[in-house]
């Protein structure tokens, strides 16, 4: 399947799937996104403005609203049509590449550790 998406790395993954459903504000993307990644993606509050300004400038995600909280403005972002197109292609492309390894047609069996080996 071709696709006009560029891969993904893992954190800018699960920053998209924390806006599937619906806006959230920067602290809710970084407790949502560690919560869907069990815990594997823990984004510093500069990593996620950073990732958010990359993203916005790709059309990925945009601002939804801004709210003042205790005097200082608070953003949510949401996911755009093509954000939402991106993350399922990327979904796609990783099913895949699982499917691969996992497919009972691959000829893998679990190894020590849950490892996938062939067989001898």
């Amino acid at each position: 399947m071709d696709t006009p998406f560029a891969a993904m790395r893992e954190p800018t993954y699960f920053v998209l799937a924390s806006l599937l459903d619906g806006p959230l504000h920067g602290y809710g993307i970084i407790k949502r996104t560690e919560q869907l990644s069990n815990g594997r993606v823990k984004l510093a509050t500069g990593t996620l403005y950073t990732a958010l300004d990359r993203l916005s400038g790709e059309g990925y995600i945009r601002v939804a609203g801004e709210e003042t909280v205790s005097g200082r403005p608070r953003r949510s972002y949401e996911l755009t049509e093509n954000g939402a197109a991106a993350l399922n292609a990327e979904a796609a492309r990783m099913a895949e590449a699982a499917r691969i390894v996992i497919s009972p047609a691959a000829g893998f069996r679990a190894g020590p550790a849950g490892r996938q080996v062939r067989p001898a």
